[in-house]
């Protein structure tokens, strides 16, 4: 009896954990919002939007958060791919936000994890996973859009969310959009490439020949050598062939860029993640941001008596 009591309170404790992709917060509100700057002259329009963005979060019942960003935006991988994104083309007054958002979201008390040597979907990744494992999480909310994160996605367990958007995808939701499951998200990216991260993935594969492929074969490895043993549903099955393994080390060299990384060091304890509070120096941010309003809601946040918690 005691052993079903305590089960039953476990469930009802169970916490949703969000993890949210920074750098695409910061971009989005970037382009999205008047510019501003603070009394230095300093463009500070993208981190206000952010800031004010995640409090709501917070205001609306979120208990756990991490946000992660591209400190620098080069990582390891420009080593491996010298095409591979960086920072060249990207607006400065844009570059400059990241460390000031940064340190205003560890002012407000949510933990933030600057990425150099690897990525902020790296961090999430890692968080998703190290999170999942916890058995008083009820769900990970991985709050980013980008298709690279879906290869975190596991049933119900680990989603995606597009805030902008408000579509929340599932693994259901990943196979519904790309056609294939998320395991085989690195192995899809490798072959129709990735824009936004500057691979151009291999000549004749688009999206339904690599989606009806890895459904057949989910992994590069997988698929026959021999282009007459493809599943006959699989058109120009010769060409496609020639193309993956005349091009073979580019395609493991691409899957391995769209791999995200398991290893990232985010957190102790789930409960690193938990939302306790702003910092004393969170009102000094909000006067150099022109956000004084932010201070008051955060101390109502803080003591609970904010709108839905």
């Amino acid at each position: 009896m005691y052993g079903n009591i305590a089960c039953s309170k476990l469930i009802q404790n169970r916490m949703d954990i969000y993890l949210i992709d920074g750098t695409y917060e910061l971009f989005r509100y970037y382009f999205a919002v008047p510019s501003t700057t603070d009394a230095n002259g300093q463009e500070i329009g993208a981190v206000r939007g952010v800031l004010t963005s995640v409090l709501s979060m917070v205001e609306r019942g979120a208990t756990h958060i991490g946000v992660a960003t591209d400190h620098v935006v080069e990582s390891f991988r420009n080593d491996l791919y010298s095409g591979y994104k960086t920072s060249e083309g990207v607006p400065q007054e844009l570059l400059s936000q990241f460390p000031i958002l940064e340190e205003a979201l560890e002012a407000m008390g949510v933990m933030v994890w600057p990425m150099v040597e690897y990525e902020a979907d790296d961090a999430l990744a890692s968080a998703a996973v190290k999170a999942s494992q916890d058995d008083s999480v009820k769900q990970v909310i991985i709050c980013t859009p980008d298709k690279d994160l879906s290869q975190c996605v596991v049933g119900t367990r680990v989603v995606q969310l597009d805030r902008r958007r408000d579509i929340l995808r599932d693994e259901a939701g990943v196979v519904a959009k790309f056609g294939v499951t998320p395991q085989s998200i690195p192995d899809y990216l490798a072959l129709v490439g990735d824009s936004a991260d500057g691979f151009p993935g291999l000549s004749g594969w688009g999206e339904k020949a690599a989606a009806l492929t890895l459904s057949q074969y989910p992994h590069l490895e997988d698929i026959p050598k021999d282009w007459k043993a493809w599943h006959p549903s699989m058109r120009r099955a010769r060409l496609l062939s020639e193309s993956l393994f005349n091009a073979w080390s580019d395609a493991l060299l691409f899957r391995t860029l769209a791999t995200l990384r398991l290893d990232v060091p985010v957190f102790d304890s789930i409960q690193d993640l938990r939302w306790t509070g702003s910092r004393p120096n969170f009102e000094e941010y909000c006067d150099r941001l022109k956000l004084p309003d932010l201070v008051r809601r955060a101390a109502l946040a803080g003591s609970g008596k904010s709108h839905g918690r």
